[in-house]
């Protein structure tokens, strides 16, 4: 289908709903908390507080659970504690959120506070007793999708029944409405132009780390676009094993590279999408063998997907790690064969893996974004890796990364140019 409009708002076309796309998110969180038999929530991993809250911190500010948090409670509306005086903001940007639910939090900074940790977990504890009291739910369970060993102790002292708070946000966040859907398809778009600018740019002589800069720069440039977490280039014999990352490596005529988009953020939502490149000649016959076998791996999981199959019927179409490669579990392949629930996080569920979905499966069900992606290669000589990310639809699935994909991409080819190159 492709993304059905542009990315900035306008008065005159529905685009994605923002408001719309807000308030499902609070109320499937809720419904979820609930079912859960929980009478609050603490939420401090970013993803589930921006799910809760529709806020937006600074970078340097995520992935460090404690320095901004969320309280959602029974029926009202969510509490946020950000870090500092950044609430101020908060309070200018976010209207929707009630300005008294709008506070500053009482960080230890995961214990790097040393002995004044327990001075701040007190405080940070009583500042949700004091919330729960007010939305009427003391005393019943809380669910935290995060906890350390200081508030382990002070949450006893005080008496506070804690549970399992990750699972029913991840329950929440795997299944997207119809804005979170098109937000998925923009990103889609998003990664199909940056795939088309990396094959632009790509030539024997740059670097991987140049390639990477590249593609940054062009990626901030883009409206709305909050935060590029990865450009992961790699090549020649970085490329198998995946060395998922990139260095000032040279990349030569002939030379395998991929680029995976792992993950460019646009107003919240991530992507992962690889695709498989040659530089400077056509590929050998054996390296196009490889990325047909790859390919097969990938479609044949992709056809398997479709509401009311499970992880395992997907993990099934792709090959035991033992062996095709001969390693000794399924553990040392994991991210080879792999599929990964898109949103927030760039792990949602489902994760599908052989290490897991074949003794564990999890229903597939409508609305669920995720990417599949397979790779092959030959040890430090080369490997090609190929990603699609996709919706779950009523009725069959829709393909939202659009590059390319049936062969490797060749860059600049010059009939007979690097033949010499094996």
């Amino acid at each position: 289908m492709g993304a059905n409009f542009g990315i900035a708002g306008l008065d005159w076309q529905q685009r994605v709903n923002w408001d719309r796309l807000r308030k499902y998110r609070l109320e499937r969180a809720r419904e979820r908390m609930k079912a859960a038999g929980l009478g609050a929530m603490l939420c401090m991993y970013d993803e589930n507080v921006r799910y809760l809250t529709g806020t937006l911190t600074p970078g340097w500010n995520r992935l460090k659970p404690g320095l901004r948090y969320a309280l959602l409670c029974g029926d009202g509306a969510p509490v946020l504690f950000e870090q500092g005086d950044l609430g101020f903001h908060i309070e200018r940007h976010s209207p929707w959120i009630p300005k008294e639910n709008i506070r500053y939090s009482y960080a230890w900074i995961k214990g790097a506070a040393g002995p004044a940790s327990t001075q701040q977990v007190n405080k940070f504890t009583k500042a949700i007793q004091d919330e729960m009291k007010r939305h009427g739910v003391a005393g019943q369970k809380l669910g935290c999708d995060f906890i350390d060993i200081n508030m382990l102790k002070i949450f006893e002292e005080k008496k506070i029944t804690w549970a399992d708070g990750m699972t029913p946000m991840m329950e929440a966040r795997a299944v997207k409405n119809e804005d979170e859907q098109e937000c998925m398809r923009i990103v889609g778009a998003i990664g199909d132009a940056t795939h088309w600018e990396c094959m632009k740019f790509l030539r024997p002589g740059v670097t991987e780390n140049q390639v990477t800069a590249h593609l940054m720069e062009y990626l901030y440039r883009i409206p709305g676009m909050e935060d590029v977490e990865d450009v992961i280039v790699s090549s020649g014999p970085n490329t198998w094993p995946n060395w998922r990352n990139f260095s000032d490596r040279i990349i030569q005529p002939g030379d395998i590279v991929f680029m995976d988009l792992a993950a460019l953020t646009w107003n919240g939502y991530k992507s992962c999408y690889y695709r498989t490149y040659c530089v400077g000649k056509e590929p050998t016959q054996e390296q196009k063998d490889t990325y047909d076998e790859a390919l097969k791996w990938l479609y044949d999981s992709i056809d398997a997907v479709k509401v009311g199959t499970t992880t395992r019927e997907i993990a099934l179409k792709w090959p035991s790690a033992k062996e095709t490669w001969g390693y000794e579990e399924e553990d040392q392949a994991a991210a080879n064969l792999w599929g990964h629930g898109l949103g927030l996080a760039q792990y949602d569920p489902p994760v599908i893996s052989r290490i897991w979905s074949l003794d564990h499966p999890v229903e597939i069900k409508e609305g669920m974004t995720f990417a599949l992606e397979t790779q092959h290669g030959k040890k430090f000589r080369y490997g090609v890796r190929i990603e699609e990310m996709l919706i779950v639809l009523k009725d069959g699935i829709e393909i939202v990364s659009n590059f390319p994909v049936k062969q490797i991409t060749v860059v600049d080819p010059i009939p007979g140019y690097g033949d010499h190159v094996k």
